[in-house]
Parts: C-alpha cells; sequence; structure tokens
C-alpha cells in the first residue's frame, strides 16, 4: 500500500528557502539549479545519472570515505568533516563511522544527537533528525522512491523522493529503517530490526515489520 505521503510530496520555494538557513553548503546552489537537482527537491520523478547530482554524490562520498577513515582520537577531524558535509549539525551531537549518505547537505542533525556505527541516509529529499535522538548501529534512513506501477520508467531509471522527518528524544534500536515521506513524533521508541512505513505519533512504542504501534508511553 502506497503512503499518503509518498503521492505527491512538496518541496516549496519557502521549504527551499527554510533548508538553506540551516544548510550553509546548499545556499549557494539554490539560486542556480538544474532542471534534475530541481526535480529531485522538488519530489518529481528526475534522473540520478545528472552530470550536476552526480558531481554532488562524489563530494559527498570523498568526505564520507576521509570521515570514516579517521581515527577514534580524531574526534575534532570528524567534526570538521560533518560540518562540511551536513546541512546542520548541532551542538553536542556525534556520528561514529561508518557513516554513508547521498548528497550530505540535506541532513540536518539536532542537539545532542547520536549516530551509531554503520548509519545510512539517502538524502535525496531533506532528512531532519532533532535533538537529543539516539540512533542504534545499522539504521537507514530511506527517502529515494522508484516508480512502482510505471515499469517503463523504473527501467529507464526515474526515480523520487520523499522527506523524512524524526523527532526530538526519538530512540531506535539497531538496525530500524525508516521509508520515504515518513514522519515520527517526539518522544517515540522504535525496537529493533522494525521497518517503519507509516508516520508515528508522539510518545509511542512501535515494532514490527512493518512497524506498527505496541503501546503509549508516558509524557
Amino acid at each position: 500500500m502506497r503512503h499518503r505521503h509518498h503521492a505527491d510530496p512538496r518541496y516549496p520555494p519557502e521549504r527551499r528557502e527554510a533548508t538553506a538557513r540551516h544548510a550553509p553548503n546548499l545556499a549557494h546552489t539554490l539560486g542556480a539549479m538544474g532542471e534534475q537537482k530541481q526535480r529531485m527537491l522538488s519530489g518529481q520523478l528526475y534522473k540520478d545519472s545528472d552530470p550536476e547530482l552526480v558531481t554532488e554524490r562524489q563530494r559527498a562520498q570523498r568526505l564520507c570515505d576521509e570521515f570514516n577513515r579517521t581515527g577514534p582520537d580524531e574526534t575534532g577531524r570528524r567534526s570538521e568533516l560533518l560540518g562540511e558535509l551536513l546541512g546542520k549539525v548541532g551542538e553536542g551531537s556525534w556520528v561514529m563511522p561508518r557513516f554513508q549518505c547521498d548528497y550530505g547537505y540535506l541532513i540536518e542533525i539536532g542537539a545532542n544527537s547520536f549516530l551509531n556505527y554503520d548509519a545510512i541516509l539517502l538524502d535525496c529529499a531533506p532528512i531532519v533528525i532533532g535533538d537529543d535522538c539516539s540512533i542504534g548501529p545499522r539504521c537507514q534512513l530511506l527517502t529515494a522512491l522508484h516508480p512502482m506501477d510505471d515499469h517503463e520508467k523504473r527501467r529507464q531509471r526515474w526515480e523520487s523522493a520523499a522527506p523524512i522527518r524524526i523527532g526530538n528524544n526519538a530512540w531506535f534500536g539497531g538496525g530500524v529503517i525508516v521509508c520515504p515521506g515518513v514522519s515520527i513524533g517526539d518522544d517515540v521508541v522504535v525496537g529493533a530490526g522494525s521497518v517503519v512505513t507509516r508516520d508515528l505519533p508522539d510518545r509511542v512504542f512501535a515494532a514490527g515489520n512493518p512497524a506498527r504501534v505496541i503501546r503509549q508511553l508516558s509524557a
């Protein structure tokens, strides 16, 4: 079943401007985007083979590779690389190698949040992680979508993307997968190995594949 956010994701001009304010690495590109990047950011079908997008992914891959080669005592260098790679990293937040993403500048992490080993963030659309979040090892936040019913467009490598938002003080167990277009509320706990295909409200414990609300959590 298609999630309601997947059918028609939006990224209007005012939201692009807001992203630019929080993503200094993106600000200088917003005024001069090529057609395919514009389509990607507006949730339309686009071709990721576009040279502009390939160049941006290569830049992100180089920074990820450099970050993943750092030693355990190079915390300053790790922070520097994350600041260059990501759109926003809040005070006191940290990420453990290995870390992989597509573009980097569409990722915002709030204050005092933690991403454990082997996180994969496919940020073809914005990924926003709130404050005080704990993201377990091998979690995947995946914004990328491919045509489901139009087999020819899928064969031709058209794709789209829908944003992911995670509220404050969320805790994901190891191996959680969040699908495109999903919003997760504040104070949410998601059990290890869960696949989140639908929005989750504030203060719930959810688990399973697909994840379902198991119980309400105290305020």
